[in-house]
């Protein structure tokens, strides 16, 4: 042993797993502490982290896509309420394969959570439910006029950035679709002002931002794009009924502007929720986002008397559902979402935690480990 350096004192059997070197105690406790953190968050499960670089949105690092469905307008008295429960999101994620749910919080209708704070709580449920089965989930404000209450939808999304924002499966979705009304006079501030209160909380969760005309003026948004916000993506909404290749190409040109798309609503049917199923359409515009590795959410996991609904009315709003139970557009959509791509996530390890949670932990340990050593 050279002169100068100390010999360490070992650990040695029959000492109860006690040392007496402070050093290795020392560094035994970090690496136990990085070890059951480790352990910890990947019993819990994960999904990883979903970003944007250019015209692509990333998860894990790596282009891709997910696939699953809206619940309903949360809205009391509406009906789709009932199915705001974390058996139904359980279900879809275990029979329906689906990587995403969206919970569409009603804002100003009646019944929404403007009049009704419950409408809160149920987009909590949600939430809870698909962290607990490893989905993202994205949280909408769901009004056709965000614009009139950004104060609201400010304080709406500062609460659940708060509750959520170190949680990878959140995505924020700050307007639903607004109408015909100016991107660059009335919408971009809006979104601007509601990134700006979200950022201050959560650095990087994705933010989805709603586009003109129903959210279907994607290229108007790209042609002056929100700049300033990483991780930010612009809605495209479609109904195979009655949206073709027209609304693709604006997708499209939106595309080649640098601008990552995310379908956070699209249905088989007609723009207004009801009608047989446009098959054709449907197979056009599934082909296209796969192409374009774009996710995609299905209106609506509701039992509704209309085409766009999930579920027969009357059937149970917990989940084991049985093939009768599904409306064509239902079996059309779980078709579609058990099929859809499996993700290349790069080998990003599946945790809750951020790794950055876990780096911060060593780098103190191994700074107390420093301040110990002889």
């Amino acid at each position: 042993m050279q002169q100068g350096l100390r010999r360490a004192v070992p650990c040695h059997r029959g000492q109860r797993m006690t040392c007496k070197n402070p050093f290795l105690r020392g560094a035994f406790a970090v690496l136990a502490t990085g070890l059951l953190s480790l352990f910890s968050a990947t019993a819990q499960g994960a999904v990883a982290p979903v970003s944007t670089r250019g015209n692509e949105v990333l998860v894990g690092g790596q282009p891709g896509s997910v696939a699953g469905s809206s619940f309903f307008w949360s809205n009391t008295g509406w009906g789709g309420e009932r199915f705001y429960n974390p058996q139904a999101v359980a279900w879809l994620k275990k029979d329906w394969n689906a990587g995403i749910v969206r919970a569409a919080m009603g804002v100003d209708a009646p019944g929404g959570y403007l009049a009704d704070a419950s409408n809160k709580q149920r987009v909590a449920t949600l939430v809870d439910a698909a962290i607990a089965n490893d989905m993202y989930v994205i949280i909408d404000w769901h009004s056709h006029h965000a614009e009139r209450y950004r104060a609201q939808a400010i304080a709406f999304f500062q609460s659940m950035a708060r509750a959520y924002g170190d949680r990878d499966n959140v995505i924020y979705e700050i307007y639903n679709e607004p109408l015909d009304i100016s991107w660059h006079d009335t919408l971009k501030p809006y979104a601007e002002a509601v990134i700006a209160a979200i950022r201050a909380i959560d650095p990087d969760n994705l933010i989805v931002v709603g586009t003109p005309h129903w959210s279907q003026d994607v290229d108007v948004a790209a042609a002056d794009p929100i700049t300033g916000y990483a991780n930010i993506a612009y809605a495209l909404h479609f109904y195979a009924g009655t949206h073709g290749q027209a609304l693709r190409s604006k997708a499209l040109a939106a595309l080649d502007k640098g601008v990552p798309l995310f379908v956070t609503e699209w249905g088989t049917v007609n723009a207004d929720g009801d009608g047989a199923v446009a098959d054709g359409e449907t197979a056009a515009w599934m082909a296209f986002l796969k192409a374009n590795r774009i996710s995609a959410v299905n209106w609506s996991i509701t039992d509704k008397a209309e085409g766009a609904a999930a579920l027969m009315p009357g059937t149970s709003a917990t989940g084991d559902w049985t093939d009768a139970q599904l409306t064509a557009s239902g079996a059309r959509v779980r078709a579609i979402v058990r099929g859809w791509p499996a993700l290349d996530a790069g080998g990003w390890p599946r945790r809750r935690l951020r790794m950055s949670s876990i780096a911060d932990r060593g780098a103190a340990g191994s700074a107390a480990i420093a301040a110990r050593a002889p």
